[in-house]
């Protein structure tokens, strides 16, 4: 196994030096700074799939969280909102908010005081709607003056380091998780899947909507990076292409340390006894139960792990482009994406999962421009024999992308089912 893996990403560190070679340094170094986030999101997903069997696929509400967090942290600050009465009535709204949250734990505890049966359930209705009504009573106003010129349109940020923004990701998705995972993970399989996807299309219509707090639609930019930007090192004497190069070079290193210090910890854990727990949970939860493991509570546990390494991820990928726009968050390219490349690495292989990641995200953005190459190519020689020249290839170069990936999930399942690196399943004698 360690020669086939040895193998592997032999082939892919080939694979990568032939991509500069024909797409030039900055586009790698661009693509590989971008695969370095994915492989973190790739590794969060094998943590909850890999190592404890839970079916999540809403993997795209939380990297529109952490791309939410970093640029509400890193976003220079708006003056004319904290100059106004926006943050009053924000402040105003928390408090009825918190207001809310107690009327309705107090309903839920009624029973403590007597309440019990159908009152208590029609007490904690009540308690909602009452909640809900006033929350909204004064969110819906803050809301519309915030996005009135007066109240400066939105929010801003806080002008604070992107890293920090990295981190909040990282902690606004676990606490998103963690209350998921409460009324989720009691659900069958199939039913927590069909869950995870409800509920990221509710976190995306929430950011997509809220203006006042993520600009909506009208996308935020330019979201600061966490190292010197090209134009910061040139304008200290550095070359445009040089200043390019290592600006890039620079993001790669950050995001390769924040990389390795996460597969270090994740497998440390994973070979030892909580690891052993986690893979006795996936395998047979029923036996793990009557061995006196609490399976929910572990379940969760990792379902939130994995949740703090995409929301991270997310943040990643957000401030390396620059912009947030909630319309560019699709299934496709931030969901399904991302179990592809789990399922040919390897489940429950962490070096599986890294090199899955980083070679699917490697084909998904070269196949376009090879298939343009290609279109563009036969199209000139089918013109020269009368044939008419291939209608609209940049549209079916991007289509492209597709069929390659569907191609390369079947031929990676047909050879290796359990992923090019499979789990390794250590079976005492």
């Amino acid at each position: 196994m360690i020669q086939r893996s040895l193998t592997l990403f032999g082939g892919l560190f080939v694979l990568i030096l032939l991509m500069g070679w024909v797409m030039g340094a900055p586009f790698t170094s661009s693509r590989l700074v971008e695969a370095a986030a994915y492989a973190l999101i790739a590794l969060g997903l094998n943590i909850q799939w890999g190592y404890g069997g839970l079916f999540n696929f809403g993997i795209m509400g939380f990297l529109m969280v952490g791309g939410a967090a970093v640029t509400f942290i890193s976003y220079p600050v708006n003056p004319v909102f904290w100059g106004g009465e926006g943050p009053a009535m924000l402040g105003k709204a928390l408090f009825a908010f918190a207001i809310g949250a107690l009327l309705v734990l107090g309903a839920r505890k009624a029973d403590r005081i007597g309440i019990t049966g159908k009152w208590k359930a029609a007490l904690t209705v009540l308690a909602w709607f009452v909640a809900y009504v006033l929350y909204r009573s004064q969110l819906d106003p803050a809301a519309a003056y915030i996005e009135s010129a007066a109240g400066g349109g939105w929010v801003g940020g806080l002008g604070g380091h992107p890293i920090l923004g990295w981190i909040f990701g990282g902690v606004l998705a676990a606490g998103i998780a963690y209350v998921v995972g409460k009324i989720c993970l009691g659900l069958r399989t199939d039913y927590l899947a069909i869950a995870t996807i409800g509920i990221s299309e509710i976190i995306r219509a929430l950011i997509k909507n809220m203006d006042w707090l993520t600009r909506g639609t009208l996308t935020v930019s330019p979201i600061p990076w966490p190292t010197p930007l090209p134009q910061q090192l040139q304008a200290g004497g550095t070359s445009i292409s040089e200043s390019l190069l290592t600006a890039r070079a620079l993001y790669l290193l950050l995001a390769l340390v924040v990389l390795g210090v996460v597969l270090w910890l994740i497998s440390r854990a994973y070979a030892g006894p909580w690891g052993r727990m986690m893979r006795a949970i996936r395998d047979n939860h029923i036996a793990a139960t009557s061995m006196g493991k609490n399976v929910t509570a572990r379940q969760l546990e990792i379902f939130v792990f994995g949740s703090v390494l995409m929301g991270i991820g997310g943040a990643m990928l957000v401030s390396f482009v620059q912009i947030f726009d909630p319309s560019s968050y699709q299934p496709i390219n931030h969901t399904f994406l991302i179990w592809v490349m789990v399922i040919v690495g390897g489940a429950g292989n962490n070096w599986g999962a890294l090199f899955g990641a980083v070679l699917l995200w490697l084909i998904w953005v070269v196949s376009e421009p090879l298939s343009k190459a290609v279109f563009e190519f036969v199209s000139t020689w089918s013109t020269q024999f009368g044939w008419g020249a291939i209608p609209e290839i940049e549209a079916r170069s991007a289509q492209m992308r597709v069929f390659v990936l569907g191609l390369v999930i079947t031929i990676a399942l047909r050879f290796a089912p359990r992923g090019l690196i499979p789990e390794v399943v250590k079976r005492e004698s």
